[in-house]
């Protein structure tokens, strides 16, 4: 097919603020994913939008177990089980104890 780009699996995205490589981040209201690399506005990073990544930033107030939904605050920039208002960005990974700050969290671009 000549006009096939690419599984979308990994995109190029032109940032419209700055992001952290290997820290989850969203780039208008849908690009979801995990930077390569650090950048800032302006910049073009490639974002790996699906695959299972560790050392995410999560809430500090849920407990996750293997397979929960999770949803992406981008008001704390962290995972979180709560649905309301935030973007559903796939599912846990491993569990999560209540206080951990950080979790490994499996990106599914299909899911939203």
């Amino acid at each position: 097919m000549k006009n096939y780009l690419s599984k979308g699996d990994t995109l190029d995205v032109t940032l419209t603020g700055a992001v952290t490589g290997g820290v989850a981040a969203l780039v208008g209201a849908e690009c979801f994913g995990v930077p390569t690399i650090d950048g800032i506005a302006g910049d073009v990073v490639a974002f790996v939008r699906e695959g299972v990544f560790s050392d995410q930033p999560t809430d500090t107030g849920a407990a996750w177990t293997f397979g929960d939904a999770l949803y992406w605050d981008n008001t704390n920039h962290v995972f979180t089980k709560t649905a309301t208002n935030n973007l559903r960005a796939g599912f846990a990974g491993a569990a999560k104890a209540s206080g951990d700050a950080t979790a490994t969290v499996v990106i599914d671009r299909r899911v939203g």
